[in-house]
């Protein structure tokens, strides 16, 4: 998948491009509803013997069209969202950079430069997608702006369970833990990718119970604090686990700073420096103050055994 970050005005001629089929939309978290819209642009691109592509934006518009938003946390940071989208099959991606010359440009100003000016034949966009100023543009009117260049492909709502599938509908269940149920909306675990950086080591020799200390990723949206049953993924090989997003409230040098703890079952060996990929898979418990480490560390083995049973 070849991947262009594009800032308007781009300075790419669509008499250069080949003829695409592409999706359009923001994408975060590429759950069912969203997988549904680029699997169909990539049949359709197939069908026409066309290259696929995904359009995007980066960061949410939110971020510059919102007085005090300074930054917003993805379901699928950049990275992410780019691997599920080359297990796609995509050709390209382009990935817009949303700032507030581009919330300003008029729909058909918009279509010209994105749409025609990157020689895409057939686009396929959800029934509430928008574009240009304040979204006066959509797929209802759409056909006032294309110039007859192209066609394109409306894709109704997908639910499950009579609701919407939606990326606030999951923003909305992470707040609240129940990563199994987010897990259903996207069709795959929901991911965690960081590096191993160094912790109090406390969890090794006073515990029992070693832990990778990961850095927090600003990008990534993580589910609320407590401790979960996963899955860690690293180089070839896949481990269970149990992991702890919290602040350590029994230990006050700790307390304040979030952290994100996993401790790999069976696995012992040093992994500073390493990245690991974390697969959410169950929320098992709020995060507790404990009287001392004798009952946190019979607290962490009834974590293993019902996390183990989980798993089996």
């Amino acid at each position: 998948m070849r991947t262009f970050e594009l800032t308007y005005p781009h300075t790419l001629s669509g008499v250069d491009m080949p003829e695409t089929v592409s999706a359009i939309g923001f994408f975060d978290g590429i759950h069912k509803g969203h997988q549904q819209l680029i699997k169909k642009a990539v049949e359709i691109a197939k069908e026409r013997n066309m290259e696929s592509a995904v359009i995007t934006f980066h960061p949410h518009p939110s971020v510059i069209l919102k007085k005090g938003i300074e930054h917003v946390q993805y379901i699928t940071p950049l990275r992410e969202k780019q691997e599920i989208l080359q297990q796609m099959n995509v050709d390209r991606l382009y990935i817009i950079k949303f700032n507030e010359e581009l919330s300003k440009l008029s729909p058909q100003a918009f279509i010209d430069h994105f749409i025609i000016g990157l020689n895409i034949k057939h686009l396929v966009a959800g029934f509430d997608y928008s574009f240009g100023h304040k979204g006066s543009g959509n797929m209802q009117n759409i056909a006032e702006y294309s110039r007859g260049e192209f066609d394109y492909t409306v894709i109704d709502k997908v639910s499950l369970d009579d609701e919407k599938i939606s990326s606030t509908r999951i923003r909305n269940l992470l707040n609240q833990g129940d990563v199994a149920a987010v897990n259903q909306l996207l069709g795959r675990p929901l991911k965690y990718t960081s590096t191993v950086i160094r912790g109090a080591k406390r969890g090794g020799p006073e515990l029992g119970y070693p832990t990778a200390n990961l850095r927090i990723n600003e990008e990534a949206l993580l589910p609320k604090i407590g401790i979960y049953a996963v899955k860690i993924r690293y180089k070839n090989a896949i481990y269970e686990g149990m992991a702890s997003v919290g602040t350590n409230p029994t230990f006050k040098e700790d307390k304040g700073n979030l952290s994100v703890e996993v401790n790999i079952f069976d696995y012992n060996n040093d992994l500073y420096g390493e990245e690991l990929q974390i697969e959410w898979h169950e929320f098992i418990r709020d995060e507790k103050k404990f009287a001392g480490k004798e009952e946190l560390i019979a607290q962490l083995a009834d974590d293993e055994k019902t996390i183990r049973n989980y798993f089996r």
